[in-house]
């Protein structure tokens, strides 16, 4: 009868330990999954015919449609404007520093300026590829803009990632200057000179 008791209580402690190992494996599985998901690259809109596609040989945006692209860009440079912004705050608030604040309140200013360049840009091409509205265009790049931001956590990654951008949207004056009317956007925001010049 003991004996009984000592499996009954065995076998409890058995199914516990499984179920608490179940549930771990699950909440395991499901948090890779999430940081798959992160890490993957937003989801391209279908092809369109109507769409300039960009030619840079020895780029990521090559072949890719224009207003994809420089929405790309812009909601990474506005993801910057907000990681500045957010360094700039603490170092107003939190941790007084004022030259820390200066220098993140002038970057995100710069982010900002950038980022709407990008997102005008990518608005004319889908106005004028597609005969859309404005509002039309700002709804439909909006999205592929804050994925593409969202997917940078910090300042060094977002930096990263706006690497190639000036060149895209230096080779987008090229093909249409009206379109990419903003003078160039300089190469690095990471010595805080990034800037629309």
């Amino acid at each position: 009868m003991r004996m009984a008791k000592g499996m009954s209580r065995v076998g409890k402690i058995a199914v516990v330990a499984l179920a608490v190992l179940m549930t771990m494996t699950a909440a395991d599985a499901q948090s890779r999954r999430k940081r798959e998901k992160e890490a993957a690259p937003p989801p391209q809109a279908p092809p369109d015919r109507r769409d300039r596609v960009v030619s840079l040989p020895q780029s990521p945006f090559n072949g890719r449609p224009y207003w994809q692209v420089l929405a790309q860009c812009g909601g990474v440079f506005f993801k910057l404007n907000s990681l500045y912004s957010g360094v700039a705050i603490q170092a107003k608030v939190v941790k007084p520093d004022p030259a820390v604040n200066a220098q993140f309140s002038k970057k995100s200013d710069s982010a900002r300026r950038t980022a709407t360049a990008f997102f005008e840009a990518a608005e004319r091409f889908l106005m004028a590829d597609r005969g859309v509205a404005r509002e039309d265009a700002m709804m439909t790049y909006d999205a592929r803009a804050a994925a593409e931001g969202d997917r940078h956590k910090t300042i060094e990654a977002a930096e990263q990632a706006t690497k190639p951008c000036p060149a895209l949207y230096q080779a987008c004056r090229e093909v249409s200057p009206k379109i990419c009317a903003e003078p160039a956007v300089s190469a690095s925001l990471t010595g805080g000179s990034s800037k629309i010049d």
